[in-house]
């Protein structure tokens, strides 16, 4: 009845009923729809807006209360409004029919719902649809939005002609954001466009590995100049064989000395040895090649090139991490280079550690060189039984080098604990450090000649150096087979005043010129006159003569008389009376001129009387005594008669003949 109604009646408030039709209460879609159609013709609205308001009112109620899209799509097709199809548009996107929705906006050209649109197409991947509507939308507004949404359509649809065209012009895009967007889709070739035209060349070169130009991706890393970028390519262009162009990357890499694991590592999973080792051979000639590109390049050495690992060392020793190179060296059981480098590091200690504990590392020269700065002292006597137990020919060398720094005592010792034969062996060198005179020194060294029978070099042993248990070796000698060595220890006792064991030893072995010597040193008439009687005993007149003559300061000649009278030694008693009595006489001698009294000079005498002559009263300097020699009295009287005066014989005193003293020997 009411779309009768609606037919029939035209004199009405059309917008009134046709609200009541649809409302909720009635829900009269159809009429109401019926009543905006009729009235949106021009025999009954003359007012075009008006028309245009009653159109999009109609397609309202079939997009909103009837839910038909499709014939609200045919209604706009036959009204052809552009808000009719913005109503229509704006229904679609709402009820998610996107590319429905971008054509109905186009044909509105209404860029009003633009973010919607474009979120929606984005979800419906219909970015050949939107191209057109975003077109439309960038003639009435600049948005980035807008921009970066045609340009990623542009992208998805592979339309790089129109894409390099769009960014080469005018826009308000963010083009690093859509072309980061585009690189991590994949769309290299859109992406490399897009970072080309913002000089993005760290992504440009990312973007040409992913395309596999590689060339062009090293052009672009010059151009980026970031280790970053630099890694990338030189990573990429490794996978896929271009070694050449690896290089160029790399060397610009390992400038930078916490990216040099990460480039070795990279090589060597891939098995490019050889490239790796030619890349740091060129990287130490860069100007600013650091310590970590000669250390990396010896390890290398030591692990794939060993025979060029000495060589690098010597010519690069002062650029090298030298505990690195040395901990990969013992890795690969490559002792010599690291010895050199402990030496030119100037750690000895452990160079003679790696030498002792490493037989192939050892080196006679390196080893005396660097024995003689070690610090730590234990060093010094494992290096002693090193060469003991390794290089005993060498030992007399060892001990040359270190006779300054080593404690001869303790390497004697040493050699005692070794054997025997270690001391043979060590001969040379504790006759070389015998000057310092120390016991075990001696001691050993005297053995060995006791061994050896040397007994000539003994006796200069025992002459020479005294510091030794003396009386032991002359013990120890006192029963050896051989008469030289009892000899000596006759010779020892005898140093050490031990006169009474000498001498019996010299008499055990009849060595009766050592028995006469010691008995003189001794300086002890007893032990002298127990030797005579021994020679009388024994009937050794030479001996007892011998003696006598050697000993003669120190015997009693009244034992001599004795002993030759008992035993009939005239003879032989004669040369010690005879040098007896001599000497006595010339002691007597000696003592007669020292205790006589002093004579008188005759020259003195004359100057006395030439005194007394010159006195007055004398005449002529004579003495005149003769009877009236006129020397007359004081008083004038005669004088005294004294012509008998020089000639009469004085009376001699006490009855002694000739003025003798009493008990004086005659003068014959």
């Amino acid at each position: 009845r009411v779309a009768g109604y609606v037919d029939q009646l035209d004199n009405f408030d059309a917008k009134d009923i046709a609200l009541i039709c649809v409302s909720e209460s009635h829900m009269l879609y159809e009429e109401g729809f019926s009543i905006y159609t009729k009235f949106s013709k021009p025999e009954f609205t003359q007012d075009k807006d008006e028309q245009v308001e009653m159109q999009v009112l109609a397609i309202g109620v079939v997009v909103d209360n009837m839910k038909d899209l499709d014939r609200a799509k045919t209604y706009a097709t036959q009204c052809d409004e552009k808000p009719v199809w913005s109503k229509l548009g704006k229904a679609q996107l709402e009820g998610k029919f996107a590319a429905d929705a971008i054509e109905s906006f186009i044909n509105a050209d209404d860029p009003s719902e633009y973010v919607m649109v474009c979120a929606e197409a984005n979800e419906a991947e219909i970015w050949m649809e939107l191209i057109p509507y975003l077109k439309m939308a960038r003639k009435s507004m600049q948005e980035n939005l807008v921009d970066t949404e045609l340009i990623y359509s542009y992208a998805k649809t592979n339309n790089l002609t129109e894409l390099e065209q769009f960014v080469t012009g005018p826009n308000v895009s963010n083009i690093q954001s859509i072309g980061d967007r585009c690189f991590n889709e994949g769309l290299y070739q859109a992406a490399k466009i897009l970072f080309i035209s913002i000089n993005n060349n760290s992504k440009l070169a990312l973007c040409h590995i992913h395309l596999e130009e590689y060339r062009e991706a090293v052009e672009a890393a010059k151009k980026a100049n970031n280790v970053s970028t630099w890694k990338a390519v030189c990573f990429a262009c490794l996978r896929a064989d271009e070694f050449r162009l690896a290089a160029t990357c790399g060397l610009e890499v390992i400038k930078y000395p916490d990216h040099l694991d990460e480039v070795v590592t990279h090589y060597s999973d891939l098995g490019h040895f050889d490239h790796l080792i030619s890349l740091f051979e060129q990287g130490i000639g860069l100007e600013d090649a650091h310590i970590g590109i000669f250390t990396e390049l010896g390890i290398l050495y030591t692990k794939h090139i060993p025979e060029k690992v000495m060589d690098h060392c010597k010519v690069f020793f002062t650029k090298l991490n030298v505990s690195k190179v040395v901990r990969a060296c013992e890795r690969a059981r490559m002792y010599k280079p690291a010895v050199y480098l402990y030496m030119q590091d100037k750690q000895h200690d452990n160079a003679i550690k790696t030498m002792i504990e490493r037989a192939p590392a050892w080196e006679n020269d390196l080893f005396l060189d660097a024995v003689t700065k070690i610090r730590n002292a234990e060093l010094t006597y494992k290096a002693i039984a090193y060469y003991l137990s390794m290089h005993p020919n060498l030992f007399t060398r060892l001990m040359e080098v270190m006779e300054d720094t080593a404690d001869h005592s303790r390497v004697v010792s040493q050699l005692r604990r070794t054997g025997d034969w270690a001391l043979q062996l060590g001969q040379p060198y504790m006759k070389s450090v015998q000057k310092g005179n120390l016991s075990q020194v001696n001691e050993a060294l005297n053995e060995l000649y006791v061994d050896d029978e040397d007994y000539e070099s003994l006796r200069k042993s025992i002459d020479s150096f005294n510091n030794f248990n003396m009386i032991a070796l002359a013990s120890k000698l006192s029963t050896h087979e051989l008469l030289e060595f009892r000899r000596i220890s006759a010779y020892v006792y005898r140093r050490n005043k031990k006169w009474s064991q000498s001498i019996e030893l010299s008499k055990n072995d009849r060595m009766w010129k050592d028995c006469i010597d010691t008995a003189n040193e001794s300086e002890d008439a007893e032990i002298i006159e127990g030797l005579l009687r021994f020679f009388c005993e024994t009937s050794e007149k030479e001996c007892f003569c011998a003696c006598l003559y050697t000993c003669f300061s120190h015997i009693s000649p009244d034992v001599v008389l004795e002993l030759g009278w008992v035993n009939g030694y005239h003879h032989f008693i004669m040369p010690f009376l005879i040098q007896n009595l001599r000497q006595t006489y010339s002691r007597l001698k000696k003592l007669e001129e020292r205790t006589a009294p002093p004579k008188e000079d005759a020259n003195a005498q004359d100057g006395i009387a030439a005194t007394y002559g010159n006195l007055s009263g004398f005449g002529g300097g004579m003495l005149m005594l003769e009877n009236g020699g006129g020397m007359g009295s004081p008083m004038g009287g005669p004088g005294i008669d004294m012509s008998g005066f020089g000639t009469a014989q004085q009376p001699q005193m006490g009855g002694m003949p000739n003025g003798s003293m009493p008990g004086a020997v005659p003068y014959m």
